[in-house]
């Protein structure tokens, strides 16, 4: 065995979780005793792997074992707080290590030649939904949104209010971080006023912004149009069916979460400023932040904010310009979007004119937090490129779609599988599609079944823990924990995601 070509990425496995100690504190002791052990077991099974067959006959080779650990590591160290981009490349090395392909060309070639395709293809769509939020916010218009709807269904359906809000917003276009952090100070105030756990906040907020509107018909979401480059669809792809169990996954979600919070209530639980076991971080600057927040959210409820119906315009102007571009005149989907999407921005900018605060600010925030989003998407896509290239990757692609049963059924479980590993649906497509789309195409299936089915799939399993908007939903935003906040969250983004996709899935077989 030939050891030392590999070492330096043993090395750059030191380094880069040094880099990190200085970003986030970690175990770094044990965090490098982790990663450089996979790698060397990565390199002694790469020996081992021409000789050693599992299952005799069957598809469970060396390879597939060693793409499973490969994944592993990258959802570890994502958990870990490693940075998603410095996570990839370890991975991806990882995985030319085992599968006996020179690191150097993998990384360069087949890595980049994901991780620059994703960027190229969606790149503008990420920067106009960034911007489109900031300018949102920097209009107030998601204030206002968000006051009125919380206003008009008041404590009592604190639940349902925080749900609906973020589902107008994010169906409309907005962002998830601007809805997070625009939502949020609102709907603690009407948890407080009910005297409700607070705990239950991000499963609320997650619901309303994840679990139906980012991948239900007529979406502006690049969830939704991630699909339509592949089977040649429209936003509105799987309609009536996907409108059903969109609306399933909401009524089925409100209802777990209003029956679940009281039963909590019922136990004796009450509103809570932060977790006992957090205290000390939370006083150190947690308890500012939130409070910093709750001051802001009065004070913008009491000063002027722009009318409801103007706040609403751009969300409205955004999702039928696209239904009647892709829908009407048969224009691109992708370019339909970039149309509705700036004809959101100059609306929004017209309508709430005196309102503006920072103009060329809301144009720099956003282009900055684009690029951010989309570079860690884009090397989680490499990542899935290089992986692409093993056998054991050939191997469960050939299980999957000779799976008994109906093909929806393979091409769900694929999908699904792939966003939750990666902890990111655009990610999850982004890998899955580009060498799912052909086959199953070639099966003869229905389009607008696979769209949706395939969106679907992509909110099944990402929100697990270590997915991005997860931890800063609950850790950066709630100042909450997984321990506390995470089960209720899952309950309505994992479980019922993924039972909506299963009926979905029964659907599609049945009428197409």
């Amino acid at each position: 065995m030939e050891f030392f070509p590999e070492i330096w990425t043993i090395f750059f496995a030191f380094v880069s979780i040094k880099i990190q100690k200085q970003i986030k504190p970690l175990h770094f002791t044990k965090d490098v005793a982790v990663v450089t052990i996979v790698n060397i077991i990565g390199i002694v099974f790469a020996n081992l792997s021409k000789r050693i067959q599992f299952i005799k006959g069957g598809y469970w080779r060396m390879g597939i074992i060693l793409l499973i650990i490969s994944l592993g590591l990258l959802m570890w160290m994502t958990m870990r707080g490693i940075n998603i981009i410095i996570a990839a490349i370890i991975s991806s090395s990882f995985v030319a290590i085992t599968a006996g392909l020179n690191v150097a060309k993998v990384l360069t070639e087949a890595y980049m030649k994901g991780f620059t395709g994703f960027f190229a293809s969606w790149f503008i769509l990420f920067l106009l939904g960034a911007v489109f939020g900031k300018v949102m916010s920097d209009t107030r218009a998601a204030d206002s949104i968000a006051n009125a709807l919380m206003k008009f269904l008041g404590e009592k359906w604190a639940v349902l209010a925080t749900v609906l809000t973020c589902a107008i917003m994010t169906y409309g276009g907005v962002s998830l971080f601007v809805v997070g952090f625009s939502v949020y100070p609102l709907a603690v105030s009407l948890f407080r006023s009910a005297n409700l756990p607070r705990r239950f906040i991000p499963a609320a907020m997650i619901l309303g912004s994840v679990s139906f509107t980012m991948t239900m018909p007529g979406s502006p979401e690049i969830q939704n149009l991630i699909p339509t480059k592949f089977f040649h669809t429209t936003p509105w792809a799987g309609g009536v069916i996907g409108i059903l169990i969109a609306l399933g996954i909401a009524v089925a979600g409100c209802m777990y979460l209003m029956s679940t919070v009281k039963k909590a209530v019922a136990r004796g639980e009450r509103y809570d400023e932060y977790p006992v076991q957090d205290q000390a971080v939370n006083m150190q600057g947690g308890v500012h932040e939130l409070a910093a927040a709750q001051a802001e959210s009065l004070h913008v409820a009491e000063t002027s904010l722009p009318h409801f119906g103007l706040a609403v315009m751009p969300l409205i102007v955004v999702v039928v310009s696209l239904a009647v571009m892709t829908n009407g005149f048969h224009v691109d989907s992708t370019i339909a979007a970039v149309y509705s999407m700036v004809a959101g921005i100059v609306i929004a900018w017209l309508l709430m004119f005196r309102f503006i605060r920072e103009f060329w600010g809301s144009l720099a925030d956003g282009a900055s937090e684009s690029i951010v989003a989309i570079s860690n998407t884009s090397a989680v896509v490499g990542f899935g490129s290089v992986v692409a290239l093993t056998q054991g990757f050939k191997d469960v692609i050939h299980v999957v779609t000779h799976m008994p049963g109906s093909p929806y059924l393979g091409l769900g479980i694929a999908v699904t599988i792939i966003a939750g590993i990666t902890g990111s649906a655009s990610g999850g497509l982004g890998i899955a599609l580009p060498i799912l789309a052909p086959i199953y195409t070639k099966m003869g299936l229905d389009p607008g079944a696979m769209h949706r089915i395939s969106a679907l799939a992509s909110g099944g399993l990402d929100a697990m823990p270590h997915n991005g908007y997860v931890v800063t939903l609950i850790r950066s935003i709630a100042k909450d924990t997984h321990k506390r906040a995470y089960w209720p969250l899952a309950m309505v983004s994992v479980v019922i995601t993924t039972i909506g996709l299963l009926l979905a899935i029964i659907l599609f077989s049945i009428f197409h």
